[in-house]
């Protein structure tokens, strides 16, 4: 009701809804179509057939999230959320999902939406440049430079993230997306524009490459 809604976050409540008592999830989307279904319930399987066919109905590509974990408490399968609307859906989950095959030989890949691929560059970004704080702006750049990431081949494929081998390059993308908002919004205290031309350069040369030293040095031998 509206007093719990006086109570959310003026983020949140951009996205509240004073709506009767008792409405079923099924309800809400017929009444108010939402475009987009985020799970974190942990209750397996809410998602159900005639909620994700109602999605489709009046949104054309509708993104279907179940991000619960493990898979049991997913709240749909991706071969689910593919199948209940056409291959329309934009899909991510929380657990790891096997390839999904149409009816018509065509195959999607879905991939899990994890933080791994903004935290690491984001850490990095505000760290080498010194961030007074972690703004808006630097988390919103930082998911744009994610998205940017994904080829349009990936993305026909249904790939929403790129893949995980290429998880340093992502992470490095993100990290000089965070650093330039930083700098433009004065809010890096190590680097200024000036220090803007080999910024990719000076963010590899400061990630961690994570392989052993050797400790003895080797000597051939000769006989």
């Amino acid at each position: 009701g509206k007093e719990r809604i006086s109570e959310l976050s003026h983020e949140q409540a951009m996205f509240a809804r004073d709506t009767d008592g008792g409405m079923s999830l099924l309800d809400i989307v017929k009444k108010y179509k939402p475009t987009t279904l985020l799970g974190m319930t942990a209750v397996g399987g809410l998602f159900k057939e005639e909620l994700i066919r109602e999605m489709a109905k009046h949104c054309e590509r509708p993104i279907i999230f179940p991000l619960s974990n493990p898979t049991t408490k997913a709240e749909c399968t991706a071969e689910q959320a593919f199948d209940w609307t056409d291959g329309k859906c934009i899909f991510a989950s929380g657990s790891p999902f096997d390839p999904v095959e149409m009816d018509d030989g065509k195959v999607f890949y879905p991939t899990q939406c994890n933080n791994m691929f903004i935290f690491p560059g984001l850490g990095l970004g505000a760290t080498i440049c010194g961030a007074k704080k972690v703004t808006d702006r630097m988390l919103y750049v930082a998911a744009e430079a994610l998205a940017n990431f994904v080829t349009k081949e990936e993305l026909s494929q249904g790939k929403v993230f790129p893949h995980i081998s290429n998880i340093r390059t992502v992470s490095q993308k993100v990290a000089v997306a965070v650093i330039k908002e930083a700098i433009r919004d004065n809010q890096a205290t190590k680097l200024q524009e000036k220090d803007m031309a080999n910024l990719e350069e000076f963010v590899i040369s400061k990630m961690y490459d994570p392989i052993y030293v050797p400790l003895v040095e080797k000597r051939e031998i000769m006989l």
